[in-house]
C-alpha cells in the first residue's frame, strides 16, 4: 500500500480539510478501527489494531472527493463510515494508517417532497431524524432497522440494509430513488431520482451494497408513505413448531398480502422476548399498516390462515408493546455493555435467506449441527432463530445465539461466533440460500464470497476491478483479499 507515513497523511488531511475536519486522538482512532463485530473485545478495551492515521469528517461531496483523490494517488486505503452500527467487521481497519472517511458530519435533510413522495438527505442524516421530520408531514419512509435511533442513511444504504417493515415497504434496494457516490478517482456520479426507466442496467445497484469496497456515498433520495398509525392492528399466536408458523408466513405472503410485519420465534428465541406469555412455544406475530381497508383484508387473511394450525391466540396490546420498544439506541448499548461485562455473556446473530422449499429444513439443520458439532456448545445459554422478512419466493432465518465465555475475551470471537456462523453459513449454501439476508458480507464471511456467486462472481469482482483499480477501497469487505 502506501509509502506515505502517519504524518504525512494527516498534514495533507487538514490541508484539504482543514485541523477541525481530522481527527487523530488516540481513543478515537481505536475506536473507529472496528465495529460491533468485535463488541466484547471493546468493552474489555482490546484493540489490537492495525489502527488508521486519522478520520476524516468531510462536509461536501467535493471534500470527499479531495480525499479519495489524494488516497487514490498515494495508494492509501480508506475505510468509508457513517453510523458505526455495522456488525460484520465491514468497518474495520486491516490495513496499518489508512483514512477513517466519516460522512457523519454531512447530515441535512435536503428536501421533503409530499407531493412525488420522495426525501433527499445527505449520508450522515440518522434515520430517526428523517422518519421524524417525515411524521410531522404525516408521511413515513416505512423504513425502521432495530438501529434506528442511530443509523445513518449512507451506511443503511451501503450494507444492502432492511427494516422491520419490510414484508410491506420492501428492503433499502426498493426504498432507494436516486443516489449520489463518489469514486476513488475523485469522481462525483448522481443518479437521478425517477420512478423508473429501461435505459440500461439499473445502476443504482453498483452503489446500493458496495460496503465502502466501491465508492463512497454521500447522497440518497427514498420513497415516501402514508403515516397512518391509527391503523395499525397487531396479532399474535402461540403455535406448536417453527414448520407450522413457517407454512402460515408463507400462505399468508404468496396469497398477495403484506403484512408490515410477520414473523416466527423458535421456542428459544421467545423466550427472549416474550417470556412473560410464550409457554415454551413459538410465538407467530403479524402487524398490518395502511389504508383501513387494507389493513382488514389483512388481518381477515391471518386468522384464516392461522385456523389451520393448531394454535392459542396472544393479547394484541402484547405484541404492540414488544414492537414499540423493539429498537435498541444508545441505552441499550451501554446496557449491553454492562452484561457482558458482569455476567460474561453475550449474543451473536448469523442472518441468511432461502426459499419456502429448503427453510425449514435449513432451520432444523443448523439447530442440529451447532448442538452436535460445536466443542463449546455446553457454553450456549441460548440457541434459536425466527424469521422477520418474507418474500413471494422464500424468507429468512435470524439466527440467534447466547453463550457464557469461559475463555480470555481476546479469544471470544474465535472460540464462540465463528464456528457457530460457519454452520449456519455452510448450511445456508449447501441448500442453495444466500449466506447473508441484510448485514451484509463485511470481512468475517468474504471466504464465501466466490460461492455465495458462483459463476457470477466475474461480474462483481469486475466491478471492483473497474471502479477501484488500485484497491484503496476498504480492502478486505465484500472482496477476499488474495495474498
Amino acid at each position: 500500500m502506501t509509502s506515505l507515513d502517519r504524518e504525512s497523511i494527516v498534514s495533507r488531511l487538514i490541508d484539504i480539510l482543514g485541523e477541525e475536519k481530522v481527527n487523530t486522538s488516540e481513543k478515537a482512532i481505536k475506536f473507529t478501527s472496528v465495529d460491533r463485530f468485535k463488541k466484547y473485545q471493546s468493552v474489555h478495551g482490546i484493540f489490537n489494531g492495525p489502527f488508521p492515521s486519522a478520520i476524516a469528517y468531510p462536509a461536501s461531496p467535493q471534500e470527499v472527493s479531495q480525499v479519495l483523490s489524494f488516497a487514490n494517488e498515494h495508494g492509501i486505503n480508506v475505510v468509508p463510515r457513517t453510523g458505526g452500527t455495522g456488525t460484520e467487521g465491514g468497518l474495520e481497519v486491516r490495513v496499518e494508517n489508512s483514512i477513517v472517511l466519516d460522512g457523519s458530519k454531512m447530515n441535512k435533510i435536503l428536501s421533503i417532497d409530499p407531493v412525488n413522495m420522495m426525501a433527499t438527505v445527505q449520508c450522515g442524516v440518522k434515520l430517526q431524524d428523517l422518519e421524524d421530520a417525515c411524521r410531522e408531514q404525516g408521511l413515513t419512509t416505512g423504513n425502521s432497522p432495530q438501529s434506528k435511533p442511530l443509523a445513518q442513511l449512507g451506511g443503511l444504504v451501503a450494507t444492502r440494509s432492511i427494516g422491520q417493515l419490510s414484508t410491506l415497504y420492501g428492503a433499502i434496494e426498493d426504498m432507494v430513488v436516486g443516489l449520489e457516490a463518489v469514486f476513488p478517482n475523485g469522481d462525483i456520479s448522481k443518479i437521478k431520482s425517477i420512478p423508473r426507466r429501461a435505459c440500461g442496467p439499473d445502476i443504482r445497484h453498483i452503489i446500493i451494497g458496495n460496503e465502502g469496497a466501491i465508492c463512497f456515498i454521500t447522497e440518497v433520495t427514498v420513497k415516501l408513505f402514508r403515516y397512518t398509525p391509527e391503523n395499525n392492528r397487531f396479532r399474535g399466536y402461540l403455535v406448536d413448531s417453527m414448520d407450522d408458523g413457517l407454512n402460515v408466513l408463507r400462505q399468508v405472503v404468496t396469497d398477495g398480502f403484506r403484512p408490515s410485519v410477520c414473523r416466527v420465534y423458535s421456542e428459544e428465541d421467545a423466550r427472549q422476548h416474550f417470556d412473560h406469555f410464550y409457554k415454551d412455544k413459538c410465538v407467530l406475530l403479524f402487524m398490518a399498516e395502511g389504508p383501513k381497508s387494507i389493513v382488514e383484508a389483512t388481518i381477515s387473511e391471518i386468522e384464516d390462515a392461522v385456523k389451520a394450525i393448531p394454535h392459542e391466540s396472544v393479547d394484541p396490546k402484547l405484541i404492540e408493546d414488544w414492537f414499540n420498544n423493539l429498537n435498541w439506541g444508545l441505552d441499550k448499548i451501554l446496557a449491553e455493555q454492562q452484561w457482558m461485562l458482569e455476567k460474561k455473556n453475550l449474543g451473536y446473530t448469523t442472518e441468511v435467506s432461502a426459499d419456502w422449499s429448503q427453510v425449514t429444513e435449513l432451520y432444523h439443520s443448523v439447530m442440529q449441527r451447532v448442538r452436535e458439532e460445536f466443542p463449546r456448545a455446553a457454553d450456549l445459554t441460548m440457541l434459536g432463530a425466527h424469521s422477520s422478512h418474507s418474500y413471494q419466493t422464500g424468507t429468512n432465518l435470524y439466527f440467534v445465539y447466547d453463550y457464557n465465555i469461559n475463555c480470555d475475551p481476546v479469544d471470544e470471537i474465535d472460540e464462540y461466533h465463528i464456528p457457530i456462523n460457519a454452520i449456519v453459513v455452510e448450511e445456508a449454501l449447501r441448500l442453495g440460500g444466500s449466506m447473508v439476508h441484510h448485514h451484509g458480507i463485511g470481512k468475517y464471511r468474504t471466504q464465501w464470497t466466490k460461492e455465495e456467486h458462483g459463476s457470477a462472481y466475474p461480474l462483481l469482482k469486475g466491478l471492483k476491478e473497474h471502479f477501484d483499480p488500485k484497491g484503496i477501497m476498504n480492502l478486505g469487505t465484500i472482496y477476499p483479499v488474495e495474498s
